[in-house]
């Protein structure tokens, strides 16, 4: 098995981390506080990773994930990542949610539907709650019924979450923008 590591990066939102094994993202956070808390959290999450420089495909992640907090100019989607140890529920929220492009929106009821469970709503927003892999599964697109820009579990909650949707353009419902 390859070895984990992790980085943490300057982004135009702050500083971030990512977290992988081999060529393969297993976890990302948004920018919380000191840099040191960002460090001990990513640690703990990921106990058996290693803080180090990120080999060539991962330094090519972490790029990406700095152009999209600048501009929103760039899709993730075609990043690999590692949802094997999330459960089913949720692994079927997120790759849902994977394809939502930049500067477009879905609602928790739309993809529950896509689910099959059009009453889901709540769960889909509880699953997503729980992504390990913020921005690269941009749960910040998921909104809640009419438009409306709902929670948000990343640092800064629902500020951060309407950062992220103006950095892509995204309308959101009648919420004030930010910039």
């Amino acid at each position: 098995m390859d070895a984990e590591g992790y980085c943490l990066f300057d982004t135009a939102l702050g500083v971030c981390s990512l977290a992988w094994r081999g060529e393969v993202v297993v976890g990302a956070s948004l920018p919380d506080g000191a840099p040191e808390l960002l460090r001990t959290r990513t640690a703990r999450r990921h106990p058996t990773a290693v803080e180090r420089e990120p080999p060539a495909a991962i330094a090519a992640v972490v790029e990406a994930v700095k152009t999209l907090l600048a501009d929103g100019a760039i899709d993730l989607a075609d990043i690999a990542v590692d949802l094997d140890q999330v459960e089913p529920f949720d692994r079927q929220v997120l790759e849902i949610t994977r394809r939502i492009p930049p500067g477009r929106t879905r609602t928790y009821g739309q993809i529950a539907a896509e689910l099959g469970q059009p009453r889901a709503a709540q769960a889909v927003g509880a699953a997503l709650g729980r992504n390990p892999i913020p921005i690269i599964v941009p749960c910040h697109r998921v909104l809640a019924a009419g438009g409306k820009s709902g929670g948000f579990s990343a640092p800064g909650g629902r500020m951060t979450k309407l950062k992220l949707l103006a950095i892509e353009n995204a309308r959101v419902g009648d919420e004030p923008t930010l910039f």
